[in-house]
Formats: structure tokens, sequence, C-alpha cells
């Protein structure tokens, strides 16, 4: 393999490849990055099992061939590279980068190691606004849950219907639903639930003017648009049934200033507990009273001026539950429902006439239980 190739180019198709390289493998050959030349350029994959990322970069190719180099490394080199073109060249199982007067020779591992990645036909799949697909991503993913006791948890379920698409995450204590209007796309309704690790890369990688392809094969996801392509694994599993869990009747409403409501919960949250996080919050005419006892540190009270004309609340959550719903809604005033101390909340975006209409957000918080 000999190719040439500017530092540039070099340097952004390692950057891309390097997020699916895992830090700690049993598997020498996943730390490196897989090299492809051929006709009119060089493409770099690097993967971690479950996600893998492939991207093309033009270079002038004098002799095909592949092989597989330390990915992390390489990412280092070039970093520091000048600005001129980079010769790479490969001697049996080495590689060596020249450029300018630097020369740094690396060992590689045969491409014929690295695992194959997923075979895809984008032919046969379908197309994503980049702008629509990164916005579901962004607030929704957050909510994933972290823990291994419920597999299906630990992703985004994407549903994709006539019309519309949607995503969905939830953790048993927090949830986050968008749905947006498509126009005809499907004739039958999917539903993926792909993993946040590949949808991080999908954010990273794509751009919001990009018209996004994507298709499945099997078990297995991909996106693609330009020279970039992004592989997942699907977790496996059938989501729960989240409709219903979101309550229909909650009708005691506050509207709140967004900025206002985050400072006010970061301030008392300093003195919750460390285990619990939990805050005491009490609604009356038109104030919102927040309240933190923790017997082994202190005290905390706060209060704001809010719309709430309902019968008096007293509730209990998380704080750190309601700083992130909080943190991805996307206007400045938000809307709060609730039913009892004991039932789900949820927290909507009060939009302006106008704004991103057939657009919907919805986050939901299940709350505490308050000590007396």
């Amino acid at each position: 393999m000999h190719f040439t190739i500017s530092r540039q180019n070099l340097h952004e198709g390692l950057s891309a490849v390097s997020a699916s390289i895992p830090s700690k493998t049993t598997l020498p050959v996943l730390s490196n990055v897989l090299f492809h030349a051929g006709d009119g350029g060089v493409s770099m994959s690097g993967t971690d099992l479950d996600v893998a990322v492939r991207v093309r970069v033009p270079a002038e190719v004098e002799t095909p061939g592949t092989l597989t180099a330390p990915g992390r490394k390489l990412q280092e080199i070039v970093r520091e590279l000048p600005d001129a073109p980079v010769k790479v060249q490969t001697r049996g199982d080495q590689i060596e980068l020249r450029c300018g007067r630097a020369l740094f020779k690396l060992h590689g591992l045969p491409a014929e190691d690295f695992p194959a990645l997923p075979e895809i036909d984008f032919e046969s799949g379908w197309a994503a606004a980049g702008s629509q697909l990164l916005k579901l991503i962004r607030h929704t993913a957050f909510a994933v849950s972290t823990e291994e006791t419920r597999p299906v948890l630990n992703g985004v379920l994407w549903e994709l219907r006539d019309g519309e698409m949607r995503m969905v995450a939830t953790n048993g204590h927090r949830l986050a639903r968008m749905r947006i209007p498509t126009g005809p796309s499907l004739e039958a309704t999917t539903q993926l639930i792909v993993p946040p690790a590949a949808l991080q890369q999908v954010q990273k990688l794509f751009k919001g003017d990009d018209d996004i392809h994507v298709s499945r094969s099997g078990n297995h996801l991909g996106f693609r648009t330009g020279g970039v392509e992004v592989y997942t694994r699907l977790v496996e599993g059938t989501y729960p049934n989240y409709e219903q869990v979101i309550p229909r009747d909650n009708d005691r409403i506050a509207i709140v200033d967004r900025r206002p409501l985050e400072s006010a919960i970061k301030r008392v949250a300093a003195v919750a507990s460390d285990q619990t996080h939990r805050i005491r919050l009490e609604f009356s005419a038109d104030r919102m009273v927040f309240n933190v006892l923790t017997p082994d540190l202190g005290e905390a009270h706060d209060e704001l001026e809010v719309a709430y004309d309902a019968e008096p609340l007293t509730i209990g959550f998380n704080a750190n539950y309601l700083l992130e719903v909080l943190r991805y809604m996307p206007t400045d005033e938000v809307r709060l429902a609730f039913k009892a101390p004991e039932r789900a909340a949820t927290v909507e975006p009060v939009r302006k006439e106008g704004e991103e209409e057939g657009e919907e957000y919805l986050c939901l918080v299940m709350p505490l239980r308050l000590l007396d």
C-alpha cells in the first residue's frame, strides 16, 4: 500500500474513526484503524464490535492495499504534523509516514485480523433529514438507562411511522419522548432500539444539513452520508409500552421560566443528600417554594413566582433528574403538570405562536417519597 494524502484529510479521517476505538480491549486489532487504499481514495475504519465507523477521504493512491495500524498513536502523530502532504507506505506489517523531514514507523497487524463490518444495502433503506434526526437524538438520548439489569432500556427507541419519527428513552425514573412530522415515509411502523454510543457517533459525524441514509440488515443498522458511515448492532428485545406510563390526567399546571427554575434547583440541591438528591417543592397560588433538609448537612429554602392556580401541592423529586430534563427543554418557559404527590409529573416546552407546528416534546419525572 502506498498513497499520498493531505495532512488535513488524514487527520479528519483518523479523528472520525478514533472515537469508535475502545480504550481497553483484549483484542489488540481493535486498537487499530483499518486502512484500505483503492481507486481515488483511502477508507479508514474503527470498531469496538458494537459500533463501527468508516470514513473515505481523497488521496493519490499509487499502490492499492490494506493494513491496520495503531489508531490513537497515529492520531497523536498526525495532529502535530506540519500542514504538508503525508506519504504513507507499508512494508510487510509496518506502516511508514513521511511528512517533510519527519519519518514515523509503526507496527501494524494484517487486515485479515480486523472484524468485518456489516454488509448493508443503503439503496433499500430510507433517508432522514439530518436536522430532524440530530434534534431527536439530542432531546432524548440523555434519558437512557446505564444499569445492566434491563438491557432494553440501555437503548433509544426509534419509531418510524407514516408521516412521523419518534424517539423515546427512559431509565424508569425519567423519560423523554419527541415526535417530529416527516411527511410520507414508511408503509409500516418500524421500531428500532439503538445504542446511545451509535447515536453519539451520528451526532458527532453528521451535520444538520446532511441527508442521512439509513438502512437495516438483520440486527445491524447503518447510517451514511457522503464518505462517512456508522454501523451499529441493535439492542434486542421488546421496548416497554411507554405510552402507558405517560399520565393523561395531570390537571395541576404550573408555567415557569426555565432559567430561574434551574438556578433555584441548583442552589437548594447543593444542600441535598448525596444519595437521594431529594428536594421538596410546594406549589400554591402563583408561588413555588423549594425546601431541603439534610440532617447531617443543613437546610435550604427558596421561592419563585410562577403561574399556578390549582389546589396546593407538595411533591419531592431527585434534583438531578429535574435539572437534566430542564437542560434539554428548547423554550424559555416550561409547563409542569401534576396530579398527586405520588404520581409522575410531566415537563413540556411552552411554545410561542408559529413555532415548530406539529413537533411534540414531553419529559416525565417520577417523584420521590417525602419524609415527614
